[in-house]
């Protein structure tokens, strides 16, 4: 397994959760990583990205504000820290290493999955 996303879970609305994304080393170190999103019957979102150095961050215009991706690179590890939390974060959240050092919005650009963790909020 390259990429393992874990911490979703159950929260009520204006809750906050962290998500993380464990990653591979080969896969880590040289590539911009992302958080997407999908909830059902809905194409699936991009969130959150972040470059290789972790010196670069882009949110989607959703999570602006409520959201904070961030990357330590001496444990491999990407997080996603979300607050403020509503019904319409409910999704499936996949963390992605993209084929290059940057991040992109187009999920196209990323090489590595990780198999998602679900996020519910109730209201």
């Amino acid at each position: 397994v390259q990429l393992q996303a874990s911490g979703g879970g159950l929260v009520q609305a204006g809750g906050s959760l962290r998500l993380s994304c464990a990653a591979s080393r080969r896969i880590f170190g040289n590539n911009g990583m992302a958080w997407f999103r999908q909830a059902p019957g809905k194409e699936r979102e991009f969130v959150a990205g972040i470059n290789y150095r972790g010196a670069s961050t882009t949110y989607g215009d959703s999570v602006k504000g409520r959201f904070t991706i961030a990357r330590d690179r001496a444990k491999d590890m990407v997080y996603l820290q979300m607050s403020s939390l509503n019904p319409a974060d409910a999704a499936i959240y996949y963390c992605a290493a993209s084929r290059t050092p940057y991040m992109s919005r187009d999920y196209s650009d990323y090489l590595y999955w990780g198999q998602g963790t679900q996020v519910t909020v109730s209201s």
